[in-house]
């Protein structure tokens, strides 16, 4: 045996092989946490998907059959019969104000004097030269009988006399212009011009407005047009006085309709004695066609506002399944469980708290007025109609 003791051979590093291992164990340990996660995701998931609810407590209402009137509702404006900023013809210097701001006036009243110094001096010279073209054109007719003149001198002098005297009325006229009245009958607002201040021709003076009777105009849907006729009745209100209805008739239809909005103009008139009609105020106006028809009626809280379709909650008895499992000590003799299921309907007219229901609903039906965001379909519900949401037909909400 020789004196070197033969050595075992060193194994060669396998780096690719500790790799391979190591990402399954990676894999593995990351496989088994997610692995775990969904499964507790799942059992959460299942577990409040099949968590019993409570009952929900909602307060009902029966849908009744009424007889309503068709309606036709509309937004309008006051318009005065007869309304214009006063303003003058002529320019000039304000020499006096006749009138106070607010108050009524007649046709023809003088509400503001301009200066008319220069026009009345330039009224008395046109004056003298009338007068004298006056006496030559009497004077030439009289020589023109004796043929001591030409008959083209006489008529010569009547073309002067002629126009001297239209140059007078001209000039009569411009002093008339400085002199501004109400064109109608009505009343004036807040004056515009002061004393003393040059105003030229265009310029505003006063408001005036007409108020009694009064316009209202407003427009409805081409579709309307032929239930609309002269002579048929409305009812308006405004914001400013609330609590009172005002009656028009309906004066004047626009014969064409409107190529951008598909809609025509209505012009009603209504009575208004007191003033308390404004121009420019905004109204709105009902009108009733046609006849009673009968309509399913709910409140509005009722009804849930989609854009794909509004929908209600219809409350509906489910008897207990006498083969269920009961809990201990539970009555056996249970009566029906109430639930509620989502129903799309169609809806139409509204008045006050009601709506009309057009389609999807029976009268007799009752569905859920309140607690609609804690609702799902077959929900279990118990109903407390000790609190009521509004449902008048005509409600008076007090300020507060």
């Amino acid at each position: 045996m020789s004196r070197t003791e033969t050595q075992p051979a060193a194994r060669k590093p396998r780096p690719r092989l500790r790799m391979i291992v190591m990402l399954i164990l990676v894999a593995m340990i990351f496989g088994g946490v997610f692995l775990a996660k969904a499964l507790m995701g799942k059992g959460m998931n299942d577990f409040f998907d099949n968590m019993p609810q409570p009952p929900v407590a909602i307060t009902t209402f029966d849908a009744a059959q009424q007889s309503w009137s068709t309606p036709l509702e509309a937004v309008g404006t006051l318009v005065a019969v007869n309304g214009t900023d006063v303003t003058t013809e002529a320019g000039g210097v304000v020499r006096k104000l006749s009138f106070e701001p607010g108050q009524p006036v007649k046709a023809g009243t003088v509400l503001v004097e301009l200066n008319t110094d220069n026009e009345l001096a330039v009224l008395r010279s046109s004056e003298a030269a009338a007068k004298l073209a006056v006496v030559q054109r009497d004077r030439w007719r009289e020589l023109g009988e004796t043929q001591l003149v030409s008959k083209a001198e006489v008529e010569e002098r009547a073309t002067q006399a002629a126009t001297s005297i239209a140059q007078v009325e001209a000039q009569r006229a411009l002093i008339a212009q400085k002199t501004i009245r109400a064109p109608f009958d009505g009343v004036l607002g807040i004056r515009k011009v002061n004393l003393g201040q040059f105003v030229s021709p265009g310029t505003p003076i006063v408001s005036l407005q007409q108020l009694d009777p009064i316009f209202l105009d407003f427009t409805l849907p081409e579709q309307q047009l032929p239930l609309i006729n002269t002579g048929a009745t409305l009812q308006a209100v405004v914001d400013s006085l609330p609590g009172e209805q005002f009656e028009g008739t309906i004066t004047a239809i626009e014969p064409s309709v409107d190529a951008g909005t598909r809609n025509f103009m209505v012009q009603a008139t209504l009575s208004n004695a007191d003033g308390k009609l404004r121009p420019g105020a905004f109204a709105r106006v009902g009108l009733a066609v046609g006849g009673e028809q009968d309509v399913v009626v709910i409140p509005q809280t009722a009804v849930t506002f989609n854009p794909y379709g509004n929908a209600v909650y219809v409350v509906s008895e489910q008897p207990v399944d006498p083969e269920a499992p009961r809990a201990e000590g539970e009555d056996a003799q249970q009566g029906p469980t109430l639930i509620v299921r989502q129903r799309f309907i169609k809806t139409g007219a509204t008045r006050g708290d009601l709506i009309a229901v057009t389609e999807g609903l029976k009268p007799g039906e009752r569905v859920a007025t309140s607690g609609l965001l804690k609702l799902r379909n077959d929900a279990v519900v118990t109903i407390n109609n000790r609190v009521q949401p509004s449902a008048d037909a005509a409600p008076t909400p007090e300020n507060r």
